[in-house]
């Protein structure tokens, strides 16, 4: 037995990343950063982090960054550009970020096409619904007639949400009955429902809380931030299980592939040699008829 059969093998987790124009020391440069809590939590849930920063979105590429992965969380920041879901963008809409929009777009999709396990986070979440179809509202303050969801100056105000009965998000909570304060930062919610989400939980006022995709094994997404909750990681633990899960399926669908490419490169060898071992007794056949021929054609009549 190796050392590597002693050692658990911890799932590779995905996390995209910032964009923005960034200050540090003497250098005022753009940099792709994202802050320690989120990569930090998927440690903590037993993951290895890989840090995603946005670039080009070709479908080839994205796909040799997900074959790499086993789960993925698509993080906060920057509203996603409504021109993406049909609409002019509000005055307190933030500047369109279209890089990082085009590149976790694609991994979403191609996520999902794949089964990859997955967990949006605040705009994650809403970018998981604009990918599949869905709408935002643009600026809550117009819709519940107040600015809680986001107190501004980088503090969290924490709200009550509902989780539903019998969800995805239910179970990781161990059937929580009654509402599950969280932490929020946001002014804008999932609106009009993407195809196939389903919403798992909400604020009394109505604002969509969660969403998840029953049609994959893990899809999870949340309006608000659970990463910044340092005692409570089952949100995250749940994606690195769902992970792990994945990592092990792919690596025996991986094995019976080899297998099978293993026997099939046997079969054909084998019949490459008998085909050989064919012409050669027949070649040798022919041969002896040519040269018993010859030999009849010399004897004395």
């Amino acid at each position: 037995m190796s050392v590597s059969d002693l050692v658990p093998v911890r799932p590779l987790i995905g996390l995209t990343t910032y964009l923005e124009q960034s200050s540090t020391g003497v250098w005022d440069v753009p940099a792709a950063f994202l802050p320690r809590v989120y990569f930090d939590s998927v440690i903590r849930a037993g993951g290895i982090a890989v840090l995603l920063p946005p670039q080009p979105a070709d479908p080839d590429s994205v796909g040799r960054v997900l074959d790499s992965l086993d789960g993925l969380v698509v993080t906060g920041g920057k509203d996603v550009d409504p021109a993406r879901y049909g609409q002019a963008a509000h005055p307190a809409t933030d500047e369109p970020r279209p890089d990082r929009d085009a590149w976790e777009d694609e991994l979403l999709r191609q996520a999902i096409a794949r089964e990859l396990p997955f967990l949006g986070i605040c705009r994650g979440a809403q970018l998981l619904n604009v990918a599949l179809g869905g709408t935002l509202h643009q600026h809550l303050p117009d819709l519940v007639g107040h600015g809680g969801y986001q107190a501004g100056g980088g503090m969290f105000n924490t709200v009550d949400v509902r989780v539903e009965p019998e969800s995805r998000l239910h179970t990781l909570f161990d059937a929580l009955a009654g509402p599950h304060s969280v932490p929020v930062y946001h002014h804008q919610s999932i609106d009009a429902l993407g195809d196939g989400l389903v919403v798992t939980a909400r604020t009394d006022d109505g604002v969509i809380q969660a969403v998840e995709l029953p049609a994959v094994p893990f899809g999870v997404a949340v309006q608000w931030h659970p990463e910044q909750v340092a005692d409570d990681l089952r949100l995250f633990t749940g994606l690195v299980r769902a992970a792990d899960r994945y990592r092990t399926g792919h690596n025996q669908t991986r094995h019976n592939q080899t297998q099978h490419n293993q026997t099939q490169h046997n079969q054909t060898q084998h019949d490459q040699t008998q085909h050989d071992q064919t012409q050669h007794d027949q070649t040798r056949h022919d041969q002896t008829r040519h040269d018993q021929t010859r030999h009849d054609r010399r004897e004395p009549s």
